[in-house]
């Protein structure tokens, strides 16, 4: 197995990250195995969706509207709400599959590996990529 950190800058703000274009960096020169992707934090995912079109917007609109940024939390050390940030990996894992035949990422046409932060208080991820030759 072949592994390699990376970072990210996220910001002070909820954000989808595409990390499609790192993920098949990572894979060149690589033949047929399965890309992990991973973000060792209690606080981001990592999902498969279109991004670009509107649904990167409306994913952050829907966790808002599901996990809002208020004072319901028992987890209350961090910015306001910062509580509903480590309920986000139960709703959006930290890892994903993908299938790589001939170095290329087997996603569907619209298909983007994204990291999904809503951590206004880390500006800063690391992102594990994990290829196993197969």
């Amino acid at each position: 197995m072949r592994s390699e950190l990376i970072t990210v800058r996220t910001g002070r703000q909820a954000t989808v990250h595409d990390l499609t274009g790192e993920c098949a960096a990572f894979l060149d020169g690589e033949g047929d195995g399965l890309l992990s992707v991973f973000v060792p934090h209690a606080t981001a995912g990592i999902a498969i969706l279109e991004t670009g079109a509107g649904s990167d917007d409306d994913l952050l609109t829907a966790l808002e509207d599901l996990l809002p940024r208020d004072g319901r939390w028992s987890h209350r050390h961090g910015a306001a709400g910062h509580g509903r940030d480590h309920v986000l990996p139960a709703f959006i894992a930290p890892s994903v599959t993908v299938p790589v035949v001939g170095g290329a990422l087997q996603l569907g046409v619209w298909q983007s590996i994204c990291l999904v932060d809503t951590n206004i208080d880390n500006p800063e991820r690391e992102v594990r990529l994990s290829f196993l030759a197969g």
